[in-house]
């Protein structure tokens, strides 16, 4: 009896010294997605908080900026299978925050609505991985054969009582391996990042695929005019079928940039209209041959910078890009890091596109822009802030006045350089033109 009790008293050892492991290994818990959106006349960033439970509700920020006309838009949540939810989310005059709630009653693959764009998001399924479930289901096996061991024991049994008690030692050591090796092992890639999302991929990530290589082939990119907008038709290249399966990156789906024949900039997030199919309105183009340059990044396939040129109808004003910013910059040679850097007086910036600042870069320029063998889009990146590991959004007011760019011009020559912020809700553009000399000892062809 004592010899029993004291075998007892040792496998709770390890027991006592574990605490239970995080759920930490599971699948995605999900994130709030920002998507901006050139959506008609208005330029939006639509957040779809994270889903805390299903069935539940969905709450979307609807964020406005200067210059978009006030109205009523429709959000609607619909998904293969589940009943739609819509709501009306009336924008106001005043740029900044509008908010509406939708409901989902299911995890997986969903599509936001807003009016005819259209943002496919997944509602992830808590998923225990096959480690926790070892853990788990070791100290759970553990507790039972201990009540055996026990109960073998207490009623003059103790033979008995060693084999419930070399079993609970087998369990404890299940789980305590499982418990080590989790933090070690990588946690699978949630459905909607590497693997088309599925309902069945979602409530199971851990299932198997026949799938290991997940990159897709580059894609196509045609370009057209239809009324006043600008459609991107994107297609695979290697199968010619629609490309439908864009992430969102840094905060859009589709960075586009289009270059007017005088040199002006417009940076656009064109909506999903249909598989494949992106668009975005022209607002007072001008006539002639814009150059347009689209980042994506496509799931399994990396980011990507497809260049194009359209011609355009219009009759706006050519202005010329004057290139007459005052700017600290430290430009070196072809080849090595530059930086520059654009002061805007008062630290008042906001988050744009998740980032403090955006600087274009279009050249060596000799003629038309769409003749630039180098387009780039650099970032300036938000200051971390200690304690707060979320990225700040919209609302957040508090960056600047500088804000810096570290680029290598990889050729001599003029470039035409833009630099975006956000003030007050309004993108402010700055445009400049930098110098960039030739390498020592290069001769500059």
């Amino acid at each position: 009896m004592k010899r029993s009790v004291a075998i007892l008293l040792l496998a709770l050892g390890p027991i006592l010294g574990i605490a239970a492991p995080a759920l930490a290994d599971g699948a995605m818990a999900g994130g709030d997605v920002h998507v901006a959106q050139s959506l008609g006349d208005r330029d939006l960033t639509v957040i779809i908080r994270r889903v805390a439970e299903v069935p539940g509700p969905v709450h979307v920020d609807v964020v406005t900026h200067a210059g978009s006309p006030p109205g009523e838009i429709t959000l609607t949540a619909r998904a293969a299978g589940a009943r739609t939810s819509t709501a009306k989310v009336v924008l106001g005059a005043t740029p900044g925050f509008y908010s509406g709630v939708v409901q989902v009653d299911r995890p997986g693959p969903w599509e936001l609505a807003v009016d005819e764009a259209t943002i496919p998001f997944v509602v992830p399924a808590v998923v225990a991985s096959p480690w926790e479930k070892a853990t788990y289901g070791g100290f759970i096996a553990a507790g039972l054969l201990l009540f055996a061991a026990l109960g073998f024991a207490v009623f003059g049994r103790p033979g008995l009582a060693l084999v419930p008690t070399a079993g609970m030692v087998a369990a404890i050591a299940v789980g305590v391996t499982a418990a080590l090796l989790s933090p070690s092992i990588p946690p699978v890639a949630a459905p909607g990042t590497q693997l088309d999302p599925t309902y069945d991929n979602v409530m199971n990530p851990y299932g198997r695929t026949s799938t290991v290589d997940f990159s897709r082939p580059p894609v196509n990119l045609v370009p057209s005019v239809k009324g006043q907008d600008l459609v991107l038709s994107l297609t695979d290249g290697s199968s010619g079928r629609p490309v439908d399966d864009l992430l969102v990156h840094d905060s859009a789906f589709i960075h586009l940039v289009v270059v007017s024949p005088s040199g002006n900039l417009r940076h656009l997030h064109p909506i999903r209209t249909a598989p494949g199919e992106y668009r975005a309105r022209l607002r007072d183009p001008e006539q002639g041959t814009h150059a347009i340059a689209a980042e994506i990044a496509r799931r399994g396939g990396g980011v990507q910078l497809l260049r194009s040129r359209v011609d355009v109808s219009g009759t706006a004003t050519a202005t010329p890009h004057d290139g007459k910013a005052d700017l600290g910059k430290e430009i070196r040679e072809a080849g090595r890091p530059s930086t520059i850097t654009a002061r805007f007086g008062e630290r008042d910036l906001q988050p744009w596109l998740g980032m403090l600042g955006h600087m274009i870069v279009v050249g060596p320029v000799t003629g038309a822009a769409a003749d630039a063998p180098i387009w780039a889009h650099v970032h300036s990146m938000i200051p971390p802030t200690p304690g707060v590991p979320d990225q700040p959004d919209e609302s957040v007011a508090a960056y600047g006045p500088d804000v810096p760019f570290t680029y290598s011009f990889p050729l001599p020559g003029k470039y035409l350089v833009w630099i975006q912020v956000e003030r007050d809700y309004s993108v402010v553009t700055v445009p400049a033109v930098v110098e960039v000399p030739a390498a020592k000892g290069v001769a500059e062809k």
